[in-house]
């Protein structure tokens, strides 16, 4: 998912595609599943685990220091594995892992009802009002 992006990749395109995500993409992409509405302990002030800001899916807020004592004796940093078997990693991915919410019923983004033409009402046949 990672891809440096250089400044021959920048100026080397023809066009740009948008298109909505399938459930089967977003899966794909999600690196766990968020189900607590928590963000932060607030007596450790520590990401709650399976919540918004969970370390587990989104990866660490702060970037491990190699000579810490989880470490020692670690040859290689990608093989680094902590006490609850997270991956050893940089803060820098949480810019780009993403979770996901699995929900009970279908929802739409308010930007689909918006719009001349209605997407959502052309594909299900009905008035916006």
């Amino acid at each position: 998912m990672s891809h440096v992006v250089t400044d021959h990749d920048i100026a080397n395109f023809d066009a740009v595609r948008l298109a909505v995500a399938s459930p089967e993409d977003i899966l794909k992409w999600s690196y766990g599943e968020v189900t607590k509405p928590e963000t932060i302990n607030y007596r450790t002030q520590k990401p709650e685990r399976d919540g918004l800001f969970c370390e587990r899916i989104f990866g660490p807020v702060k970037d491990i220091n190699p000579h810490d004592s989880k470490l020692k004796g670690v040859r290689s940093r990608e093989a680094a594995v902590d006490k609850n078997g997270e991956l050893v990693t940089k803060s820098i991915v949480r810019r780009e892992r993403m979770g996901h919410i699995s929900l009970a019923t279908p929802v739409a983004h308010i930007w689909f009802m918006r719009g001349t033409p209605s997407a959502m009402s052309l594909l299900l046949g009905i008035t916006v009002r």
